[in-house]
């Protein structure tokens, strides 16, 4: 399926960075050592000429949701990060702000539509705001004493450097001459904005909103914004802040738990799985679809717009659009709460015919969530939202999930396709949002490519999908991420 990947490819744009370009950053950038598109070497030479740094000064910032299993996470985060405080005698200076509990549902996690209110609230009285994930794991201590190392007086951006090794769709081929001249850093091992440069980056958002229409990494679409075509910072590389097993680096402050979720394994009993497909591709996308997910499911449908007996598949009554597919997963969702194969499932997973997606993982994720609750699950995008407008969605290349909560609730809203061949997946999203109800990210779904993506962020993942058959062997991208 395209997808709303089309309506991204009329947005790409191409900036070439060369490594005399980080001179445009100012003089402290200048003057720093510029190596894999960052900085590095921005610690203060002499500590005893900075203000010092406290708890007190820091505000942390945990990019949690909406979602049940996702609240009990972050009260754990909570308390364990309450308990290092209380343990330094600090527990009355940890300021520690959770994005379900502080923020409106929608948008917040892209982190720009945020930064006015962060400067706000922050702008006169603190001096770092450090932004981690739910599965980031902080040493409390080891932070503070790493954050009192960099002069938060200057505008200086902070994090755990990577880089792309090819020019990427979901880049949108952001320098394409040179990936590597660029620098984005890891958000599951936490990075930090000095208030200079928070304040700097509202004067911005206040002065012109931001052009960008899709969130689609968020990591690297911020680093893009505060870099600001040339005139803006670069990325400092900090070592200690890392995604390793904190044993096998002693000096890293944050890490981040391996291994996947530990909730049980889910019957497969209780999945049924819906494969988009039309018969251009049944004989060389489907048995892919066959040999990986339809060697564990129980409970699986293709749907296409012609019986075909050999694989077999059924036709959903939805003629094949080249785009879009809106009518064709309407119709799968509404088949979904009457057909007696998939009406009493607590799980239904919609997935294209070039989606390569390990069931095994799927299990025990799902094993987490509670199908009573409205949920839509899988890879976050949004198309809008750092404008102040438009919606999240789930993208559908790497499956989209939703519980037979989330089903009865979009069926009663009377949510339909604003054309046949409109994006489903864009489709699905603004009925959530109409429905006034975030959705639920995962970093294990994945709509690119195992090569579209850096391979140390994928080495602290579980990955579940990836998307498109395109110039790899589906299986062997199966064998060696997923199996």
């Amino acid at each position: 399926m395209r997808c709303a990947f089309q309506l991204i490819c009329s947005f790409l744009f191409l900036v070439p960075i060369h490594a005399n370009d980080f001179a445009d950053f100012g003089p402290d950038a200048a003057q720093s050592r510029f190596e894999f598109g960052a900085l590095v070497d921005s610690k203060v030479e002499n500590e005893t000429d900075v203000p010092s740094v406290a708890l007190k000064d820091i505000v942390i910032i945990v990019r949690s949701q909406h979602n049940g299993y996702h609240v009990k996470k972050a009260k754990t985060m909570r308390d364990d990060l309450t308990q290092q405080a209380e343990a330094m005698g600090e527990k009355d200076n940890l300021e520690l702000k959770m994005m379900h509990e502080d923020w409106a549902p929608l948008g917040a996690w892209t982190i720009i539509p945020i930064i006015n209110s962060l400067a706000e609230d922050y702008g006169d009285n603190k001096r770092w705001i450090f932004f981690c994930e739910e599965e980031t794991i902080i040493n409390l201590f080891g932070l503070v004493q790493v954050l009192r190392k960099h002069d938060a007086r200057k505008e200086l951006f902070i994090g755990h450097a990577i880089q792309d090794q090819q020019p990427v769709i979901i880049h949108h081929f952001a320098f394409h001459q040179d990936p590597s001249q660029f620098s984005f850093p890891d958000f599951a091992a936490g990075w930090a904005l000095s208030v200079p440069l928070l304040n700097r980056l509202s004067k911005r958002l206040i002065a012109a909103s931001p052009r960008s229409d899709f969130s689609i990494d968020v990591q690297h679409e911020v680093a893009m914004f505060i870099r600001d075509e040339g005139r803006g910072t670069l990325l400092t590389d900090v070592p200690e802040l890392c995604t390793s097993d904190p044993r096998d680096q002693p000096d890293c402050v944050t890490s981040v738990k391996r291994g996947g979720p530990e909730c049980g394994d889910l019957s497969l009993d209780q999945i049924f799985f819906a494969v988009k497909t039309t018969k251009k591709y049944h004989k060389s996308r489907v048995p892919v679809v066959q040999k990986t997910v339809g060697q564990y499911a129980k409970h699986i449908v293709y749907y296409s717009e012609t019986k075909d007996s050999s694989i077999p598949t059924e036709d959903i009554g939805v003629p094949n659009t080249e785009r879009g597919h809106c009518a064709k997963l309407q119709a799968i969702i509404n088949k979904s709460a009457t057909d007696p194969r998939a009406a009493d499932k607590p799980w239904l997973v919609v997935i294209d015919d070039d989606t390569i997606m390990s069931v095994p993982r799927l299990k025990k994720l799902l094993a987490c969530y509670d199908p009573k609750e409205v949920t839509l699950l899988g890879e976050r995008y949004a198309y809008g939202l750092t404008g102040g407008y438009g919606y999240e969605y789930i993208t559908g290349g790497g499956g989209m999930i939703l519980s037979r909560a989330g089903i009865d609730a979009l069926l009663k809203s009377n949510c339909n396709c604003w054309e046949p061949d409109s994006p489903d997946d864009m489709w699905l999203g603004n009925c959530f949002r109409r429905l006034g109800i975030p959705l639920t990210h995962s970093p294990a779904f994945h709509q690119a490519k195992p090569n579209e993506y850096v391979p140390s962020l994928l080495a602290h993942q579980t990955p579940i999908s990836f998307h498109k058959h395109n110039d790899l062997d589906p299986l062997t991208v199966y064998k060696d991420y997923l199996s």
